[in-house]
C-alpha cells in the first residue's frame, strides 16, 4: 500500500432562504351608484302691495297751502285751486289719500331634488370559497 495521503473532500453545504411574494385575488368589489329623484312641494309666501286712492272733497278756504302729511299708512296730498272772489283766497278743493295694503299670498311650487346612493358588493373568487 501506498502511504501517500489522499485528500479527503468534504462537501460544505449552505442553505439559503429565498422569499418571494405572489399576488392572489381574494375577492372582487363592485361599486354602483344610483341617482334617485324626489319631488317636494314647497309653499312659499309672496308679498305684493296694492294702493287705494280715495279723493275726499274738502272745499274749504285756506290762507296757506297745507303740506303733504301722513296718517298711519296713508299719505295725504292737498290739491289747491285759486278762485276769484272779492278777494283772492285759496280754496282747498280736495285731498288725495293714498293707502298701501300689504297682501301675502301662498304660492305652491314643486322642486326636484336628486340624491345619490352608493352600493358596494364584495364577491369571493371560486378557489377562496369554503367547500
Amino acid at each position: 500500500m501506498n502511504n501517500e495521503l489522499h485528500p479527503i473532500v468534504i462537501p460544505v453545504i449552505e442553505e439559503q432562504l429565498h422569499i418571494d411574494t405572489q399576488l392572489i385575488e381574494t375577492g372582487v368589489v363592485r361599486i354602483t351608484k344610483r341617482v334617485t329623484e324626489d319631488t317636494q312641494s314647497v309653499d312659499l309666501p309672496t308679498t305684493r302691495e296694492e294702493v287705494v286712492v280715495d279723493r275726499v272733497a274738502i272745499y274749504q278756504y285756506v290762507d296757506t297751502p297745507p303740506a303733504v302729511r301722513y296718517e298711519g299708512d296713508t299719505t295725504i296730498i292737498p290739491v289747491l285751486r285759486e278762485v276769484l272772489v272779492t278777494e283772492k283766497k285759496m280754496l282747498l278743493v280736495e285731498e288725495v289719500r293714498i293707502t298701501k295694503h300689504r297682501i301675502i299670498e301662498q304660492n305652491e311650487q314643486e322642486f326636484t331634488l336628486r340624491k345619490e346612493e352608493i352600493t358596494v358588493e364584495r364577491s369571493v373568487p371560486e378557489q377562496e370559497r369554503p367547500a
